[in-house]
């Protein structure tokens, strides 16, 4: 297990448990977090014994949101060049957040408690997200005079629909895991923490019982088509299987299933 002051990490076959080990804070999220953070999701890129990701939390809030008194370090007193450091900086932030996104590793979020703020930016990254029903989510920024700027804006739009994102964003209000289910947002509802870990722990079993050039590979297909429109996707999907097909994956895949048993798939 590795263990820093905002997470700690366990692997348990090829599914690495990401947990926000902060509980003393509700899991704010300080500057470190954000470095740290990316440079986890960099070493589950790279990892090849790594196939899923699950992001939990230690403690009674899945995540309160940015740490305000850190993030108030980043406010000048106005200067063009003391703004000029606020954007670079905000612009370092974002980094970390993205490179959840960015990894090939497919990433589920389990959620409970009280999702805030910043914690929005980090679920809206990943790419499943389940809550226990006790789960509470909120785009807090607009009633504390921010504009969310780690994510949410840009990503929950794709997830949910304008409609229901609009009027989340624009009003900052609470709303509850059974809206969020309606919505999208998440795919599952828990009734309490062991249910939903569970659940999280079954789902990323599915996953990882998949071959993992083909997870991966549609994974990146899925971002450059929402980035890049439709035809442009077709096009790179065409690209991406004639890189990689055939491979040793799908070889195992039709031998087993000629055999009548469960492939062993190696990610080659």
């Amino acid at each position: 297990m590795t263990e820093t002051n905002n997470f700690k990490v366990e692997q348990e076959d090829h599914i690495a448990w990401l947990t926000l080990n902060r509980p003393e804070k509700r899991n704010t999220m300080g500057l470190a977090f954000f470095r740290e953070i990316g440079e986890f999701f960099d070493e589950f890129d790279r990892n090849p014994d790594v196939r899923v990701v699950v992001i939990k939390a230690e403690g009674k809030s899945f995540s309160a949101g940015t740490d305000l008194n850190e993030a108030a370090s980043l406010l000048g007193k106005g200067a063009a060049d003391e703004r000029e450091t606020t954007r670079l900086d905000i612009l370092e932030l974002q980094q970390g957040l993205n490179k959840i996104e960015k990894c090939r590793k497919p990433v589920i979020a389990a959620v409970h408690s009280h999702c805030i703020g910043g914690g929005i930016d980090l679920i809206v990254a990943c790419d499943i997200r389940i809550a226990s029903k006790d789960a509470v989510f909120s785009i807090r920024e607009t009633r504390i005079g921010i504009i969310a700027d780690l994510g949410t804006l840009q990503r929950l739009p794709y997830i949910i629909g304008h409609g229901w994102f609009r009027e989340l964003a624009l009003s900052g209000r609470d709303f509850s895991a059974e809206e969020a289910l309606r919505m999208g947002l998440i795919t599952r509802i828990c009734d309490d923490r062991p249910a939903l870990y569970e659940e999280a722990r079954m789902l990323a079993a599915q996953i990882v019982d998949c071959p993992p050039m083909a997870v991966q590979g549609t994974k990146e297909v899925l971002l450059y088509s929402r980035d890049h429109g439709v035809y442009p996707g077709l096009h790179y999907v065409a690209q991406k299987n004639a890189a990689v097909l055939p491979s040793e994956d799908v070889v195992e895949a039709l031998t087993a299933f000629m055999e009548k048993r469960k492939p062993l798939f190696k990610g080659k």
